[in-house]
């Protein structure tokens, strides 16, 4: 069983500053290609931030420089470190992984993110 749990969501104010976790289980993390997407209301989901078993990087350009997304393979870890959150940032946050040899992807339950004032 492939289970992603995702923590450290929440409300926090234009400007500010959140960390997302996502902890995997049931899986070679180390071989994994670790993401996270979001999906606000009315609009398809999105492509975030990912990361490869190399540690290769790739940010939506629309958090680029605010986001950082970064992996912990002894702790079998992705986390997303939010900074300079913007009102369009408003959304519920997935946690993604890929087995490269299955070929599978498989999706956390999603934590929902509001910046408000």
């Amino acid at each position: 069983q492939v289970q992603l749990v995702e923590s450290g969501g929440g409300l926090v104010q234009p400007g500010g500053s959140l960390t997302l976790s996502c902890a995997a289980s049931g899986i070679i993390f180390n071989i994994a290609t670790m993401g996270w997407f979001r999906q606000a209301p009315g609009k398809q989901r999105e492509l975030v931030a990912t990361i490869t078993s190399g540690g290769i990087t790739n940010y939506a350009d629309s958090v680029k420089g605010r986001f950082t997304i970064s992996r912990d393979n002894a702790k079998k870890t992705v986390n997303l470190q939010m900074s300079d959150l913007k009102p369009d940032d408003t959304a519920v946050y997935y946690c993604r992984a890929w087995r490269p040899f299955a070929n599978s992807l498989h999706w956390g339950q999603g934590i929902q993110v509001t910046v408000s004032s």
